[in-house]
């Protein structure tokens, strides 16, 4: 799994070039899935954004950030690539397309 820089994002087509060309199921970030990469599974973007918001909201009401519980990502955003999937000779079972949030054909 990568995590999201701008380096990785900049590079991604030589990430999983390699990741292709050795056989390797490559797991990342939405970029990567849309890119040629395998899957993705990462937290939804727009979730993270609503908490941060939330947040800055109880700090400009008064409240000390350092009394502010720390949070963890809530949902989460799965990718296939159904592309990639064949290419490594890889069966994707329906169960889990069927949990995808989007499936790259």
């Amino acid at each position: 799994m990568i995590l999201p820089d701008s380096f990785n994002v900049r590079h991604r087509d030589v990430i999983i070039g390699v990741a292709n060309r050795h056989r390797l199921p490559f797991i990342g970030f939405d970029v990567f899935a849309t890119a040629g990469g395998l899957m993705t599974y990462f937290p939804d973007a727009v979730d993270l954004h609503m908490q941060a918001t939330a947040y800055v909201d109880r700090v400009l009401k008064g409240e000390m950030p350092s009394e502010l519980p720390v949070q963890t990502p809530t949902k989460y955003k799965l990718w296939i690539n159904l592309q990639t999937a064949n290419a490594l000779g890889l069966k994707v079972p329906p169960t889990l397309l069927a949990r995808a949030d989007e499936v790259i054909e």
